[in-house]
């Protein structure tokens, strides 16, 4: 029998490290997940990589949160998983494991995962925004993900706005991640507002999730539905700017806070569609992703299997 060459997929995100064995057909055969902060950074990744490595294994993909220099294959700069900052992880693992490792961004193998056996399977072109903890973003052109940065989270829809973790202001991240919307719960709620969400997390406002905005957001709390439109429309109106850029055949949304697409994504293609050149977006479709959690650590994966 011959045996199909397999790869380990990694994402390390700003919440949690998932890592999986795939083999060459995208599929994910085994899968691990950790909070990402749970003690030495390295550590963790190299313990959770030996539960899973095998002979079959030809090479680990590491896909992580922040700007990667692509030639020395290190993160630069992570506002949301600042510890992985600088940290030799690609020759670590490599030295480790005698393996091929290749590293990129979280949210650009998110965009290589579902490109490869996901929502953009097929399509040319098409921008890929992940909203968790904070908001990434991949562009695949031409068949092929784009060599660029793609910090999408970090375009700024509000000049004068909040201060992001980056540094800058009015980051469509401070708007409508996960984190943007819990601190504008929080705040509303220390300002005294009305809402249901007081009662959840036994009244221990400060342990509130996005998980709770969007369940109290269903039940019809106000302040929990106003909270995921203004992110959906700041989302919409970070999704014009991108189409007017790309001009992409799609927009693939995934992260998180997918669930709560007939709300936030619903919100944000109306205010895309007000905002962007029109026959630019009359025919964009609005994709929800199909890999899921796992689309980072397929992505990751196929850059070593592919």
């Amino acid at each position: 029998m011959v045996r199909k060459a397999k790869a380990i997929g990694v994402d390390i995100g700003g919440t949690n490290m998932r890592v999986a064995l795939i083999d060459n057909s995208g599929k994910v055969l085994q899968k691990r997940k950790q909070p990402s902060r749970d003690g030495d950074l390295l550590e963790q990744l190299t313990s959770m990589v030996s539960e899973l490595v095998n002979d079959d294994v030809v090479g680990i993909g590491l896909a992580v949160a922040g700007v990667i220099d692509r030639e020395r294959q290190v993160v630069v700069s992570s506002p949301n998983l600042e510890e992985a900052e600088g940290k030799e992880l690609v020759s670590s693992l490599k030295e480790e494991f005698s393996l091929e490792v290749k590293m990129e961004n979280d949210a650009n193998a998110a965009a290589l995962g579902e490109h490869w056996v996901g929502a953009g399977r097929g399509l040319k072109s098409f921008v890929m925004l992940t909203l968790g903890t904070g908001i990434g973003g991949g562009v695949v052109h031409d068949g092929r993900l784009l060599d660029v940065a793609s910090e999408l989270g970090h375009i700024t829809v509000e000049a004068d706005g909040i201060r992001c973790l980056c540094g800058n202001n009015g980051c469509l991240e401070s708007y409508a991640s996960a984190r943007a919307m819990v601190s504008r719960v929080v705040d509303a709620l220390e300002q005294g507002e009305e809402s249901q969400l007081r009662q959840c997390c036994e009244g221990n406002i400060y342990k509130i999730t996005a998980e709770d905005i969007y369940n109290f957001a269903l039940e019809g709390d106000m302040l929990a539905r106003e909270t995921l439109k203004e992110a959906g429309r700041y989302l919409g109106v970070g999704i014009a700017s991108l189409v007017n850029i790309f001009s992409p055949e799609a927009v693939i949304i995934g992260g998180g806070l997918v669930g709560a697409w007939n709300i936030i994504v619903e919100e944000a293609k109306k205010e895309a569609q007000r905002r962007a050149f029109k026959t630019l977006i009359e025919d964009v479709e609005f994709l929800p992703a199909s890999l899921g959690d796992d689309a980072g650590v397929v992505g990751a994966a196929s850059m070593i299997l592919k």
